[in-house]
């Protein structure tokens, strides 16, 4: 043979792989067991370069991991339930379990012939019963357990997928599967109560050293756990006169004016002279380098809401101040 003619060849090896069961897992077996498993694809119905390169890279590992000896398992599955699946059928004029029963057995045919090394016999879709039923299993279980609650939140809302989108399903202002403007809701909504964890996620992090440095530093930034400084102030002009508490988010945190701790006083520092002009008479830098915040276009006329900032003084900015140093513990 001249040339390597993959339609014949890639099609007697794929045959006998199958045949033999080659990619199949096994749990009898006393070889250590490995775990390979990509994103499950939408059932479209088309196979797109997007596919090929996942499921290529996954395959790349499944098989080098079986050449070094090891019980692979690598499944295929479909994320075929939700709101978008019914909306194509309704544009397809089409019961949704027909339409992406459909679109399954389409891809299925056309992922085949690429050779991976996917256990097939392990196929699921969770739109099935048997799969939604251990997560709805699964959810009971958690809710019992305290680790879900329901509250009322400002969210994304698709108005041609009718569905909730997270952050980063929207572009540009756009749901990222139908393309229509997402329009802000406030809804009732279910949450998981995954930052009783925050403090375990992040220690783990440190333990993941063959895991890139800027992967780790994104799942803490994601993970977003805050740290600032709890103080209050005493406010004896009120009637009667009462102490408020105040926590600082992290830094950069800037506050101007004359701000008292719990612990101890912030006193401007001597390193700048108070600067001259209107703004002197509201506000005193307290420390080196500062220079007068931009006049706002709105004003604070009372203590009726919480400065964002935490200042001492009647604070006339509508975001956290932004000129001058983090208040530190």
């Amino acid at each position: 043979m001249s040339r390597y003619d993959p339609s014949a060849i890639e099609a007697r090896w794929q045959a006998r792989w199958e045949a033999e069961g080659t990619f199949v897992a096994r749990s009898t077996t006393d070889r250590p067991k490995y775990y390979v498993l990509e994103m499950f694809p939408y059932p479209s119905g088309r196979v797109h370069m997007g596919h090929v390169r996942n499921y290529t890279m996954g395959d790349v590992i499944a098989r080098y991991r079986m050449a070094c000896g090891f019980n692979v398992l690598h499944p295929m599955g479909w994320d075929a339930f939700g709101m978008p699946a019914e909306n194509a059928a309704i544009q397809n004029n089409a019961h949704p379990q027909d339409w992406t029963r459909f679109n399954i057995a389409e891809m299925k045919a056309q992922m085949k012939p690429m050779g991976w090394s996917l256990d097939w016999s392990r196929e699921l879709a969770t739109c099935e019963p048997e799969y939604y039923g251990q997560q709805q299993a699964l959810f009971i279980d958690m809710m019992e357990a305290g680790l879900i609650y329901r509250k009322n939140a400002v969210v994304n809302w698709d108005p041609v997928d009718m569905t909730v989108l997270a952050n980063e399903q929207v572009i540009d202002g756009r749901g990222w599967r139908s393309g229509a403007e997402v329009e802000r809701r406030e809804l009732t909504q279910w949450f998981f109560r995954i930052s009783a964890y925050s403090d375990e996620l992040l220690t783990a992090l440190d333990s993941l050293d063959n895991w890139p440095a800027k992967v780790r530093l994104m799942q803490a930034n994601w993970i977003g756990k805050s740290r600032g400084l709890q103080f209050g102030f005493d406010l004896p002009h009120r009637s009667p006169a009462r102490r408020r508490s105040r926590f600082t988010p992290p830094a950069p945190i800037r506050c101007w004016g004359p701000v008292s701790s719990a612990s101890r006083p912030i006193t401007p520092s001597p390193a700048r002279s108070r600067p001259s002009g209107p703004r002197s008479r509201r506000f005193a830098p307290w420390h080196a380098g500062a220079a007068p915040p931009k006049r706002p276009s709105r004003r604070r006329k009372s203590w009726g809401s919480t400065p964002v900032c935490g200042c001492a003084i009647r604070c006339i900015r509508t975001k956290p101040c932004r000129s001058g140093s983090p208040i530190s513990s």
